[in-house]
């Protein structure tokens, strides 16, 4: 169900997107156009981190490209988007001053900082005679919705995914109005590229535009190409990163430029040929990403504490240098330098090669989950508060249903299995595109005439490994195994 506002009067309504840019399947959108007053669509830049404020560096570059998106969408519908920075309370009490705004909508966001901020925000509004309501919208099924029978929050996975298939189908997505009434006077702007949102010294994302087109209509895009092609056989195919069998929709869903509910309802009504699984898998994805927001929204702490405060006494050994080579890809593991290389070159790395690198932080170099948390925060264009920290707890076994700790990836066990003809690793370890298949996740154990075969000089144009991974796994265990001895 939609809420209105007040239809009554001419005092604008200020419309403020956070990270829902978009037109279509925006409630907060619809209540302002419906309303027939006229409408300010806004966008503040707040200083709050954790979701509120400042994105990591990828991220950054995908917003500025996201906002100038909107911005031309706006026109279509005879408006435009004005930009401020700062504390939003205080931008929001000023454009009230300017334009005489008597109300303010907004869809809801889910991460602790931004629930605080808002509640913080709406009484404030409410106080001082300002109409402010907040929509769903960017969630299938809001973090408090499902309860288990004994009236808690979920832990684990598989009973939270019946609970979503027994609650019902998610609403069907609603349309993009076709205009939107302007003020008589629009308010000052920022200009997008006076907030400096793009690198520049270095430019280090100058492969971004090879892999990404941020804004809406990219979204929609990749969607009906994903549904047309892709999701036949992605129950299967999803795996293995050298196959182009994913959505892709991540980054567009973290900025909200497409909804869950139009990317749910875009999998209703496939036709029989498209086997039953594929759909199912595939809604397990998105709905895994609720699960993540359900964590997040009962354990507010989950980015900086383990859910399982039984991992709190872990022995991490911090080391800067072996922290540095696994940023760099320079590991010696070739499925696990590909991944990282990946993330750097395009600022997103495929799903399975995310949990081998997580994996080898954690568990091979005996890095705090924490520091891996913070690099994808900072690389990923698709980071999401949410998914990134739930996904490290998982990895490193401390979080809600987490994966075994003892649940210990072997890097060329894995690169053999998923990639097995080595295609993804010569796309991004260029240095090994000679070697044999038999060797390329295992270049240490290639005789000398195969190395200078394929041009290459352990040392020299490729790392050896930095450590060896059944030492590590023993480390590991025996590192897991001391929790039990202090419990």
């Amino acid at each position: 169900m939609i809420m209105t506002i007040s239809k009554t009067g001419a005092n604008p309504i200020l419309l403020w997107f956070r990270k829902d840019l978009r037109l279509d399947d925006n409630h907060a959108l619809q209540a302002a156009a419906t309303s027939g007053r006229p409408v300010i669509p806004i966008y503040i830049r707040e200083p709050e981190e954790d979701g509120s404020g400042p994105l990591g560096g990828a991220q950054e570059w995908w917003l500025h490209h996201s906002l100038a998106a909107l911005q031309l969408a706006l026109g279509t519908l005879n408006s435009r988007l004005t930009l401020r920075q700062g504390d939003a309370l205080a931008v929001l009490d000023k454009l009230i001053a300017e334009t005489g705004a008597g109300a303010i909508v907004w869809n809801r966001r889910y991460d602790p900082a931004g629930i605080a901020a808002d509640t913080q925000i709406k009484k404030a509004l409410r106080d001082n005679g300002i109409e402010a309501e907040s929509f769903a919208g960017q969630l299938l099924h809001e973090p408090m919705r499902l309860r288990t029978g004994g009236g808690s929050h979920y832990k684990t996975y598989t009973p939270f995914w019946r609970a979503f298939e027994q609650s019902g189908e998610p609403p069907f997505p609603i349309e993009a109005p076709e205009t939107l009434p302007a003020p008589s006077h629009w308010p000052k702007s920022d200009t997008l590229d006076a907030w400096s949102l793009l690198p520049t010294k270095p430019n280090w994302a100058t492969a971004f535009p090879q892999m990404w087109t941020p804004g809406e209509a990219a979204a929609q895009e990749k969607l009906r190409d994903f549904i047309d092609g892709a999701v036949d056989g992605y129950a299967v195919e999803r795996d293995f990163p050298d196959k182009p069998a994913t959505s892709l929709l991540s980054p567009h869903l973290a900025l909200g430029e497409i909804s869950p509910a139009r990317i749910w309802h875009a999998t209703r009504g496939l036709p029989d040929n498209i086997a039953k699984d594929n759909v199912v898998r595939f809604r397990k994805e998105l709905v895994w990403r609720e699960f993540c927001y359900h964590q997040l929204f009962h354990f507010p702490k989950l980015r900086t504490e383990n859910w399982n405060d039984r991992y709190d006494g872990f022995p991490w050994l911090p080391d800067a240098e072996l922290l540095r080579r696994w940023q760099r890809g320079q590991t010696g593991y070739p499925i696990v330098d590909a991944g990282m290389r990946q993330l750097w070159r395009h600022g997103w790395m495929h799903n399975r090669v995310r949990m081998i690198t997580a994996s080898f932080l954690i568990k091979d170099l005996l890095i705090d989950w924490r520091d891996g948390e913070a690099w994808f925060r900072d690389t990923l264009v698709d980071a999401d508060p949410a998914a990134n920290t739930a996904n490290w707890q998982w990895v490193a076994g401390s979080g809600a249903d987490a994966s075994p700790f003892f649940r210990i990836f072997n890097p060329v066990l894995q690169g053999e299995k998923f990639d097995p003809d080595g295609g993804y690793v010569r796309t991004f370890v260029p240095e090994l595109a000679d070697l044999d298949r038999k060797y390329i996740h295992r270049p240490f154990e290639a005789p000398d005439d195969v190395l200078k075969g394929a041009g290459i000089e352990l040392g020299k144009h490729y790392p050896r490994p930095i450590i060896d991974h059944a030492m590590a796994r023993r480390c590991a265990l025996a590192a897991h195994a001391s929790l039990k001895d202090d419990g």
